[in-house]
């Protein structure tokens, strides 16, 4: 086992260490096997330091290690990098963990759990609640992991996409696990409304607008169907009460019915 080590990462690219990462506790291992291409391992750690992802460890890497267009492909994920062990065989590499899952397209001839990457992101969340330790196995580029490198594992991983065409590159493949890991215990919500400078209207601001436009429409004459004013004053409160107007909408559509009302009176 060795390490890319930060000096030599900085030497090679000129860059002050990136972005400041750390681990974080019970975050599993990626362990890219035998990866051909140096611009690909920089940009798996890019996408591992996206989901929190931080342990990296290269197996038999191509071209050997520290590789300079690892780091000009990392945009920033140096430290991920920089502590970047690579090992000789899988064996190896995965000796002082307890689970190891292995992303695998296509198994065959194989008797293991299979999980989507969902799933996956959720049983390693419960193993680093017990305190174990787990990794998960990424292929080499051109033809994914063999059948002795899917040995090693315990649990395939396979993502769910499209059928008729589910070719991932390798950084890809490790941004759609690490974007579950991270969204299996993020708490942001769903949706939500981007109100910038303002808030969300109050009842009592919608009800005081809704007054001033009915106002007026009457004395312009648009409601003067009494047999349909009822319904379409309802119609009209609930365009304004099925979303989340603003208080500086509200303001904005006051200011359009008074200029209308002066228009009127010219």
């Amino acid at each position: 086992m060795t390490s890319g080590g930060h000096e030599a990462a900085n030497g090679m690219t000129g860059r002050d260490g990136g972005a400041a990462l750390e681990p974080i506790p019970g975050s599993p291992v990626v362990i890219l096997v035998r990866p051909q291409l140096a611009d690909n391992i920089g940009a798996a750690a890019r996408a591992m330091a996206n989901g929190g992802l931080f342990h990296l460890r290269l197996v038999a890497p191509r071209d050997g290690w520290p590789q300079e267009r690892a780091w000009r492909t990392a945009s920033g994920a140096d430290r991920i990098l920089d502590a970047a062990t690579v090992f000789a065989d899988v064996a190896a590499a995965t000796a002082d963990l307890h689970r190891v899952f292995a992303t695998c397209p296509r198994p065959r001839h194989i008797v293991k759990p299979v999980l989507t990457a969902r799933g996956a992101a959720a049983e390693l969340r419960a193993v680093a609640a017990r305190g174990l330790r787990a990794g998960v196995l990424f292929g080499p580029e051109r033809a994914g992991l063999d059948n002795d490198d899917m040995a090693a594992a315990d649990t395939l991983v396979r993502y769910p996409l499209n059928p008729g065409f589910m070719s991932l590159n390798l950084a890809q493949a490790v941004l759609v696990v690490a974007y579950e890991w991270w969204l299996a215990d993020d708490q942001t919500p769903p949706r939500a409304l981007m109100t910038n400078e303002t808030r969300v209207a109050r009842k009592v601001e919608v009800d005081n607008f809704l007054e001033h436009l009915v106002r007026e429409l009457d004395a312009s004459g648009f409601l003067r169907n009494k047999a349909k004013r009822a319904g379409m004053v309802r119609n009209i409160r609930h365009f304004f009460e099925r979303g989340e107007v603003t208080e500086q909408e509200l303001r904005t559509l006051h200011g359009v019915v008074t200029e209308l009302a002066h228009g009127r009176g010219k």
